[in-house]
């Protein structure tokens, strides 16, 4: 049981409760101090509780289908996790492990029931914050997928890259292709005009020479960018198959949201209707 009140006071999703109805929730929550590095809950487990960081951080991680783990959120003071698991008595999607020494409030669904029975106005400014968190989750997500493979082949790419690219787009415009051919057609009329005084007379075996080092060169380096215009095609494909499994992850926690919230709205109800009816 939490005594002091004054401890919602920082957090978002009581932000709205009056001093009655955090009274009131006070007397259901318990405290829990969780150690560096431990683990608070697993994806997999049951969603049974919600935890509110109080002090510390909490780090929140999810694997995607291809097992690669990434973070989700890292939660301070007054921030929210486990939340739509519990209420959608479902198991947790996300793996929550405290950076720091942490203590945070313990909420489970007869929490929230307990206060629903006594304070019913206040399932609706609990609504509203967890929907505004909610939706804070969402853009980060957002945030996250939507990335441009050519800022991510940027910032890892090295000078030897950059020389690979500026050959291989020079070597295939049409500006290398008519200097290359003037530069041919002087040498070679050149060299023809001055005749047995030339320095490279006919068949130009040193221009011959010069043109096998240019391929030889040229090849290798082409093929470089080459190389990497299909890494940056395998990022944008593998980009694209992330937001997919993204949307298909918010599409079901949305729809679970939903159907929690009506399930409570319907657990509502029942109880209005039947304290209105032993009233009566």
């Amino acid at each position: 049981m939490i005594t002091d009140l004054s401890l919602f006071d920082d957090i978002p999703l009581f932000a709205l409760l009056d001093n009655d109805e955090r009274a009131v929730l006070a007397q259901s929550v318990e405290t829990r101090r969780f150690l560096k590095n431990q683990v608070i809950f697993r994806a997999g487990d049951p969603g049974g509780r919600a935890y509110i960081a109080q002090t510390g951080r909490i780090r929140v991680t999810m694997r995607n289908e291809a097992g690669e783990e990434f973070d989700v959120d890292e939660a301070g003071r007054g921030d929210l996790v486990g939340m739509s698991s519990m209420l959608a008595e479902a198991q947790h999607m996300t793996t929550a492990v405290a950076v720091e020494d942490t203590v945070a409030i313990e909420l489970d669904r007869n929490d929230l029931a307990t206060l629903l029975q006594k304070r019913p106005l206040a399932g609706l400014d609990m609504m509203t914050m967890i929907e505004k968190h909610f939706r804070a989750t969402q853009e980060l997500l957002r945030l996250r997928v939507v990335r441009n493979p050519n800022e991510v082949l940027e910032d890892q790419e090295t000078f030897g890259d950059r020389v690979a690219d500026a050959v291989a787009h020079f070597g295939g415009s049409w500006r290398f292709i008519i200097t290359f051919a003037v530069v041919l057609t002087s040498y070679t009329t050149l060299s023809t005009l001055l005749g047995a005084r030339s320095w490279d007379p006919y068949p130009f075996i040193l221009l011959n020479l010069f043109l096998s080092m240019l391929a030889a060169i040229q090849a290798p380096v082409i093929m470089m960018s080459q190389n990497r215009q299909d890494t940056k095609d395998r990022l944008r494909s593998e980009l694209d198959y992330q937001v997919n499994l993204k949307a298909e992850a918010e599409i079901s926690l949305v729809l679970r949201r939903l159907e929690a919230i009506e399930d409570r709205l319907d657990d509502l109800r029942t109880h209005n209707e039947k304290r209105a009816g032993l009233a009566g």
